[in-house]
Formats: C-alpha cells, structure tokens, sequence
C-alpha cells in the first residue's frame, strides 16, 4: 500500500486555546498507479487532510488529535522533521492551487527548478540546469532557455501553473499531492494541464487529487472519497457508478449541481 491514512483527525488551536476540529475520523487509501479524487466544498476538509501526509500545516495551530499516515508503511505524522524535508520534493511532490503564492517572486523560474533538483539529486549544477529545462519542454513551455530565466510574474497563469506540474514531478515521486491544481485557469487551459498530469503521471506513482470540481475528477480519477464537515461520507472505487448513482444526500447534491452547471 502506498498510503494509507488511518483515522486521522486534524484540529486546529486558536489564541484562546478554542479546538476547530477540520478533519474527523479520515480513513483512505491510495495504491500505486491509482489517483484518488477527494471532493467536497470548500471547508470540507479535503485540503486538510492532503497537506497533512506531507506535514505542510503549520503547527502550531495545527494538531493532530489521533490517527496515523503511513507511506509505504512510515508514518509520516511521527517522522523526524530532518526526514520528512528528505521525502518532501522527492518522495512526495507538490502540485499547489496557487502557483502564483508557492513560487517564490525574487527568483527566476530556472533557479527555482535548479534549487530543488540539487537538494534531493547528488548532479552537478549543469546537470540540474539541463534537466529543468528538459521538464520545462515536457510540460509545454515554449523556449524553456528563455522562460527559465523570468519570474513568476512574467508568466500567464497557465504557464505558472506548468511551472508548478514541473517541479511537482520532476523528481518522481512516489506520491503526487495535486492540491486543486486547475482552479486558476480557464476552460481552454485546465483542458490541457489535466492531459498533460495525465501523460506524465506514471504507473508506479499514486495521485491525490483534491478539488471541487467533479468534471475534473471524471478525467482524472480512478477513486474517489466525498468529504462534508471534515469526514468521509462516501467513497467509491468506481467513478463511473458513483457518477450515475452516488448514494449519500450530499454527493447526490453535489452530482446534481455538477451536472446542472455542465447543461449552461
């Protein structure tokens, strides 16, 4: 089992030592070759709960009650830190919502790229500088040499988002956290970024996608969990039957608006 989230609950604490719980009683599990899709509104706790396997909360005021994570077996809620930076790139990649707030604004795309192929890769700096151009070709930017050497903000959003695939999976995880990776591009775009993580996700990874969007996960998923009010309500192996008759009230909601929208 790649991962393997036990019955985990997240909670976070506030200045008057006040408990918000945001993720209650969690437990998924995830293969390699598979992409499991957890959905949910915004709140559902969907979010919470990917950027725990990583320990990307900031904690405080971040806690966790009870549960475990286990990739490949480890837990990583009781690794050492020291460890857990070793994994995070490399082991476990990072697709973000935001590209435009994970990359840094003070340097140019290619250093970026470069920087976090030499903390994870024992190559010489050319080597790492050949190898992002060569990621910046495979996620579709055009002129990688020239692209490599402006910020962030020089770019479009969709272009940014690319820069995000890139580092996400350059290394090769074993996991790839995709957290709500389209949410920023339009139509036209998000099209192309699904098929390009669908071409470059490769079999012996596993995926978890988390978004709010059904049409992505339809495209993208080979399982799914439905989360509300920071607890799984329903889960299913099979998207295509969940799709044509989900079982819990809320996902039924969620399917109906899906498909009203899709009839606009």
């Amino acid at each position: 089992m790649l991962l393997e989230i036990d019955d985990l609950s997240v909670s976070y604490r506030n200045d008057e030592g006040e408990v918000t719980p945001a993720a209650v009683d969690v437990s998924l599990t995830l293969e390699r070759g598979q992409v499991l899709g957890i959905v949910g509104e915004s709140g559902s706790g969907k979010s919470t709960v990917a950027m725990s396997v990583a320990r990307l909360l900031p904690s405080p005021p971040a806690f966790y009650p009870k549960g475990r994570i286990l990739l490949d077996g480890v837990d990583t809620l009781s690794m050492p830190l020291a460890q857990l930076r070793s994994i995070r790139g490399k082991r476990i990649g990072v697709i973000f919502q935001d590209p435009m707030g994970s990359l840094s604004p003070l340097h140019r795309i290619g250093a970026q790229l470069v920087e976090t192929i030499l903390l994870h890769e024992k190559i010489s700096k050319k080597a790492a500088e050949a190898m992002a151009l060569e990621w910046l070709a495979k996620v579709g930017i055009p002129d990688p040499l020239t692209r490599s050497k402006a910020y962030p903000h020089e770019l479009s959003g969709g272009m940014q988002q690319r820069v995000m695939i890139a580092m996400g999976l350059m290394l090769g995880p074993d996991l790839i956290i995709a957290d709500e990776p389209t949410t920023a591009l339009d139509v036209t775009i998000q099209a192309q970024v699904l098929r390009l993580m669908r071409d470059l996700h490769q079999a012996n990874s596993g995926v978890l996608l988390i978004t709010h969007d059904l049409g992505v996960v339809s495209q993208m998923a080979t399982k799914l969990a439905v989360m509300k009010d920071g607890r799984v309500v329903e889960t299913s192996d099979d998207p295509a039957a969940f799709f044509d008759s989900p079982s819990h009230p809320y996902s039924q909601g969620l399917v109906r608006e899906a498909k009203r929208m899709e009839l606009k």
